[in-house]
């Protein structure tokens, strides 16, 4: 039964990437939900040990994408709660396998550093698009998301094997996602005109991640 929910994440995700390339924003939104649904049964029924953390980010990450289909700042603030909720409930599951005492303290400085700077310069070039009201916030969400990463790295330093080195791949595209997102978004100069950049690497992001932790 979880390889019959894997097949709708496939289909729906190729469906839903189509969609985007073709601008198809009907399509788009009738198979967007079915994305992370289906990685969730995926996930339900894979898991020998299920964390309950992972189940509640993977629902506040399909609540994220419900909300950001409408369009509006309100929307838009709204789905970006429920993901940066997400991004917490992940570094929970991922705090369940981290051994924080083979972290060296220069690579937790190293991933801070890196972040708040990839962070700063982002948005030093998105700052002439944005409305003010979401500058700020939106600078938090994505610090949340390079949290989330930092957190993945962490699991992966304490166990560097293949499921942590993927779930760090994942956590990765999530942060690149994210990123595209906001120059889709406001930025109309961008070379980024549709979503598929953007649902490639948020959906291949997901499921690595899930897919490490498995």
């Amino acid at each position: 039964m979880n390889y019959a929910f894997l097949a709708v994440f496939i289909i729906s995700t190729a469906v839903h990437l189509y969609a985007s390339h073709k601008k198809d924003t009907k399509l788009r939104n009738i198979t967007k939900p079915f994305i992370l649904l289906s990685l969730l049964g995926f996930y339900v029924l894979s898991a020998r040990n299920m964390y309950w953390e992972i189940v509640l980010a993977l629902v506040f990450s399909w609540l994220g994408d419900v909300l950001l289909m409408p369009k509006g700042t309100k929307w838009f603030t709204a789905g970006g709660i429920a993901f940066m909720i997400s991004h917490g409930f992940f570094i929970a599951g991922y705090c369940r396998e981290i051994v924080f005492s083979a972290i060296p303290v220069w690579l937790i400085v190293i991933l801070a550093v890196f972040f708040v700077s990839a962070v700063t310069f982002i948005f030093s070039k998105l700052k002439a698009y944005l409305p003010k009201p979401l500058f700020y916030p939106m600078f938090l969400y994505l610090l949340i998301n390079g949290a989330m990463n930092c957190f993945a790295i962490f699991r992966l330093a304490g166990n560097p094997v293949q499921a942590t080195v993927i779930t760090a791949v994942g956590a990765a595209l999530f942060f690149i996602s994210d990123t595209s997102l906001f120059f889709v978004r406001f930025n109309k100069d961008s070379r980024l005109k549709t979503h598929f950049i953007v649902m490639l690497t948020y959906s291949i992001g997901e499921f690595l991640i899930v897919l490490g932790l498995l």
